[in-house]
């Protein structure tokens, strides 16, 4: 097997995204300029779609974000309250921050990656925006979305969360990973640098300098296999819906899952892969086992990339016979 094409080796799984979802209220012809494109093209038809969108103020005595997140997040059961979105934790929504003892607002894409604070646009864009307990929004801080070590234990109890000590990330609990996702990919495609915009990107690896004010997020990889592992759902779709009704724009990887693999990935089609649809536990292994175990020709990360072993990232390990498997080396 050449290696250029194993390379090609890019989430071919994502076949499987959007089997037997049903669809948001998503209006006729809402995306019909991005028909049969793929990759770059495709990302950029997204982004003349959903730019320009209605801005509302993070604080106003108008309507106000505080305002549309108490619809988009609402508990089903008990309307009054909303949702946080870390630990599942429902409060009284009319509190809003109450001095501390409420509620926060929670910029899903730390609002120091890129610095733009709550300044309207990328600051105040509720695609982005989930409501949050007070600790635990501080316990997040700005850390990349990773692979953590140990859960995080908050004040009023057990969250779901893990952190790490190691490196400066954060695991949110199962059931929201694909949402988080795909509000990564939503900022990613939506502010591209237009118009006195920030450029957002999403990166695979950690910086040197935590404190970075540079408009980038990550960990891509990692993301992407929360896409994967938590599927879009009715409610997701509801809030897509909502916010459509406010600002005028919808999340495209809520409406059309399979949106990430045609812009960030694509399927092999020229050889049968033998893929382990599983992450593969490896903390007992050393890397050198790892590497020993079997005839490893190359490790590549979600981009394609050729790397390193490396822990807490998910990794794609190639081997002599062509078979992958997916691994997070914990």
């Amino acid at each position: 097997m050449k290696l250029y094409k194993l390379l090609q080796i890019q989430s071919f799984f994502i076949l499987f995204f959007g089997i037997g979802l049903s669809t948001a209220q998503v209006p006729s012809g809402y995306y019909s300029t991005a028909e049969g494109l793929t990759g770059e093209a495709l990302k950029a038809a997204l982004n003349d779609i959903i730019d320009d969108h209605v801005k509302f103020s993070y604080t106003s005595s108008n309507t106000d974000v505080w305002d549309i997140l108490k619809e988009t997040d609402k508990d089903t059961i008990d309307p009054t309250k909303v949702i946080l979105i870390y630990t599942g934790w429902t409060v009284d929504a009319a509190q809003e921050y109450n001095s501390g003892s409420g509620w926060t607002r929670e910029h899903v894409w730390a609002k120091s990656r890129g610095n733009f604070g709550t300044s309207q646009g990328a600051g105040t864009d509720v695609h982005a925006l989930r409501p949050c307990d007070v600790s635990v929004n501080s316990a997040r801080n700005n850390r990349w979305f990773g692979i953590g070590e140990y859960e995080y234990i908050d004040g009023d109890g057990p969250t779901g969360c893990y952190t790490s000590t190691s490196s400066w990330v954060w695991e949110p609990r199962d059931e929201v990973k694909g949402d988080i996702a795909r509000m990564m990919f939503y900022m990613d495609t939506r502010y591209e640098g237009e118009n006195g915009e920030l450029d957002l990107q999403l990166i695979d690896f950690i910086p040197s300098d935590n404190n970075t004010n540079e408009p980038i997020h990550g960990l891509f990889s990692v993301l992407r296999q929360w896409h994967i592992d938590d599927p879009v759902d009715d409610w997701e779709r509801n809030r897509n819906d909502v916010i459509y009704s406010y600002q005028g724009n919808r999340n495209p990887f809520i409406d059309h899952p399979e949106f990430v693999g045609k812009i960030w990935g694509h399927v092999l089609d020229e050889y049968e892969i033998g893929f382990k649809d599983e992450i593969v536990s490896t903390s007992s292994l050393s890397k050198k086992q790892i590497a020993n175990s079997k005839e490893l020709v190359m490790v590549v990360d979600a981009l394609g990339r050729e790397v390193e072993i490396k822990r807490g990232v998910l990794q794609f390990y190639i081997y002599s016979d062509g078979s992958v498997e997916k691994r997070v080396l914990r």
